[in-house]
Parts: structure tokens; sequence; C-alpha cells
């Protein structure tokens, strides 16, 4: 149950990047992919530090999530900006 939560979490927090600059790698699905891929691992990484199993779900379950997909959405995001800065200042 708790991995369902880290997902919504990571899909909830997604639905806010049409408010960003599309410059993400491999667009609004690489941001998807991000955010998921984010709030999957910290709340993994939470829960084995914890001694919660994977059925169980608090409101912690909930807030290990966020920074994870925050993060996630981040690092796809520098990608993606510093690829189309790169692709810019190539001479044609």
């Amino acid at each position: 149950m708790a991995a369902l939560v880290w997902f919504t979490v990571g899909l909830a927090l997604w639905h806010f990047t049409v408010f960003v600059p599309d410059r993400f790698w491999g667009g609004i699905v690489g941001a998807l992919l991000g955010a998921i891929t984010g709030s999957m691992l910290s709340g993994a990484i939470a829960n084995v530090g914890s001694s919660q199993g994977i059925g169980e779900t608090s409101i912690v379950t909930v807030l290990v999530a966020i920074p994870g997909a925050l993060i996630g959405m981040a690092i796809v995001y520098a990608i993606g900006a510093r690829a189309e800065a790169a692709e810019g200042a190539e001479p044609a």
C-alpha cells in the first residue's frame, strides 16, 4: 500500500509542472518519470530505514515521497535545461 501512496504523491506533484517552462528532458513525460522515480526511491529508502512494512501507511509515508518527487523533477529539468543551452550554443 505504501508503494501506491508514493506513486500517487509523485503523480500529484507532477501535475504542477504545467506552471513551469517546459525544459524537462523528455518533455512532460520526462517530468512524469522523474517525479514518480524520485518519489518511489525516496519512499523506499525511508521505508527501509524505518520499522514499517510495505503494507503500513501513515502521514509519514506521504511526507517522505514529496522531497523525492521534487528532486527527481529538478534533476530531469536540469538535464533538459542544460541540453537546451548546449543546443543553442552550437554554431549553425
